[in-house]
């Protein structure tokens, strides 16, 4: 049974945005795997995605004492942004406090790194939040989802995993997910520390 953490009383510190698209047909997929990590902290912390705002699925709760915002976004992986922005408007949060979770292709398969700022390298998800929020100034954590190979691009990252690709990347996704909890209860170079390897 999900029981709810004590509700938060000091206002958010960060958003902890995971990029996805939405709908049953993409769950799993490699896409999705930034989906797949605010899952994780939502279940580890006690943190419901129990409500619905500016086209996200939202949480707000704690992770080590400090109050968080866990986001889904709602509108695609393109669209991204539409979300993501007004969200932290609303939060009162620079750039600099939204950490984005998302896949990457140039990533060998279940590799992670966390890097403060960067450029879009051609994801669709992150060219649509530095669009909307003005900046490539904002931390990024990526997940290695493994070259297309034979397929096009799109095939592979909306194509699941095989079932020895998937015990990888669950791993890969639990170090993503304790990567975003030492840079919430430390800082971002902890994080960098702890994910930054292999």
């Amino acid at each position: 049974m999900f029981r709810r953490a004590s509700k938060p009383t000091a206002p958010p510190e960060w958003l902890i945005v995971g990029l996805g698209n939405p709908g049953g047909e993409y769950r799993g997929t490699r896409h999705n795997v930034g989906f797949d990590v605010i899952d994780l902290l939502s279940e580890r912390h006690k943190i419901k995605l129990d409500r619905g705002k500016h086209n996200a699925r939202i949480g707000i709760g704690t992770i080590g004492g400090v109050t968080v915002v866990l986001v889904k976004p709602m509108t695609y992986m393109n669209l991204s942004g539409r979300s993501v922005a007004p969200l932290a408007r609303e939060h009162g949060l620079k750039p600099d406090r939204i950490l984005v979770i998302a896949d990457d292709l140039d990533l060998r398969l279940a590799r992670t790194r966390l890097k403060p700022a960067g450029s879009a390298g051609g994801h669709n998800g992150h060219k649509s939040l530095i669009a909307s929020l003005g900046t490539t100034e904002y931390p990024r954590l990526k997940i290695g989802i493994g070259s297309a190979s034979d397929n096009t691009t799109i095939d592979h990252v909306l194509g699941s995993f095989t079932p020895e690709e998937r015990s990888a990347i669950d791993l890969g996704i639990r170090r993503a997910a304790d990567g975003v909890e030492a840079v919430v209860k430390e800082s971002l170079e902890a994080g960098m520390n702890l994910v930054n390897v292999g």
